[in-house]
């Protein structure tokens, strides 16, 4: 196990710095982004990016390109909808995503405000979907940037701060124990799980606000 988890981190670590943290930058803006974000897997990549996280200044560029990354696909979410939201409702990817899923954004939106954007950025589908509708909605760009940034600056650290650390501590003990990449794996899990866990206890807390 620690051989071939040594071969993967060390692969990941040998990408230039630049691409590693450009891609993960990108890898969230198609996350955020209307409806691209229901397939992308911007979580994976952050995780992945953030494992070869070398210093200091490489986990501040790191954070940063992944929040300015999430803004910005945010922001076209926002554009797309005032300026094509109907279109792309109606529109044959739109009702795949299906009216019900439409109509739980809008509620929600509109019963929470403000607190929906922030929200939902810790919410499966809703947080692809709720940028979109607030570009339809009155409500201004400079109010939904300001909930979204602070959800993006902890999402942000949240993934990156577990991977980095993961990766530091197997690194630090997989010389002395056979197993360290069974912990490395554990603590993944562990977060991926309590990942999942907090996003089933939002959704079913906020359900009611969505009907």
């Amino acid at each position: 196990m620690n051989d071939i988890l040594t071969w993967i981190l060390d692969t990941v670590s040998g990408v230039d710095p630049v691409i590693r943290t450009l891609l993960a930058g990108v890898g969230m803006l198609l996350e955020t982004s209307v409806l691209v974000g229901l397939v992308a897997p911007g979580d994976t990549i952050v995780i992945v990016a953030s494992t070869a996280v070398a210093s200091p200044v490489e986990f501040v560029t790191l954070v940063l390109a992944v929040i300015v990354g999430a803004l910005a696909g945010e922001s076209i979410g926002f554009a797309l909808g005032h300026h094509f939201g109907p279109f792309i409702r109606s529109s044959r990817l739109g009702r795949r995503i299906g009216e019900h899923n439409w109509a739980r954004a809008e509620t929600y939106l509109d019963r929470r405000g403000g607190l929906a954007v922030f929200i939902s950025r810790f919410l499966p589908v809703l947080h692809s979907l709720i940028p979109l509708t607030v570009g339809m909605s009155r409500m201004r760009y400079g109010t939904f940037m300001a909930w979204t940034v602070p959800a993006c600056i902890i999402w942000s650290l949240a993934y990156v701060s577990v991977g980095s650390a993961a990766a530091d501590g197997y690194r630090e003990l997989s010389g002395r124990l056979h197993f360290a990449g069974y912990l490395f794996v554990g603590v993944i899990a562990l977060f991926t799980l309590a990942v999942f866990l907090i996003k089933k206890w939002l959704h079913r807390r906020e359900l009611r606000h969505m009907d």
